[in-house]
């Protein structure tokens, strides 16, 4: 899996962004140029614990947003599977953000499971130069803490030493 301090790769993908066939579109690791890249990857569409995290950062949008974030959601599943399922689950009509379909991008990042050949729950966080800064994946069954990943973000921006659970506005350390 890549990790801190690797150049996240560059990608072609398609993408679902919305509820319709015109909504398909074509994303490249350039489609978001000069901005924090928040990527979270799931092990596929149409199962039980990923909508719960893909409701969870579409609520989260402004949050990420407001730190000059995109959030780009996405699995080995194709662009056409990901708007079936937008358009078959209630929750997830309203996302905010693409759904990418990256079977070869997931193999390039190093995250799919060896046994079932889908996207671990990975997440990584890439700074506007396009170097990865965080990066983490679950396994199969656990889903991530959607809060976490901000604070995380806000210590990475903050430039500064941040203790453990150190959160946005507190205290630094000095040396």
């Amino acid at each position: 899996m890549i990790t801190v301090g690797d150049k996240f790769p560059e990608f072609k993908v398609k993408a679902c962004n919305g509820l319709t066939n015109d909504d398909l579109i074509d994303l490249t690791d350039k489609s978001y140029e000069g901005k924090w890249k928040v990527y979270f990857f799931y092990p596929k569409d149409f199962t039980f614990v990923c909508p719960t995290e893909i409701v969870e950062f579409n609520k989260n949008v402004d949050e990420f947003e407001d730190r000059d974030a995109v959030v780009l959601g996405g699995s080995a599943d194709n662009e056409f599977c990901h708007l079936a399922w937008r358009n078959d689950h209630e929750d997830l009509k309203g996302l905010k953000f693409p759904l990418i379909a990256a079977p070869k991008l997931a193999r390039e990042l190093g995250i799919l499971d060896r046994e079932e050949s889908v996207c671990l729950r990975a997440t990584f966080i890439v700074d506007p130069h396009g170097v990865v800064q965080y990066s983490a994946a679950n396994n199969l069954s656990v889903g991530r803490n959607v809060k976490e990943i901000i604070r995380i973000l806000d210590a990475i921006q903050s430039d500064e030493l941040c203790p453990c659970n150190w959160n946005k506005g507190e205290e630094t350390i000095k040396v």
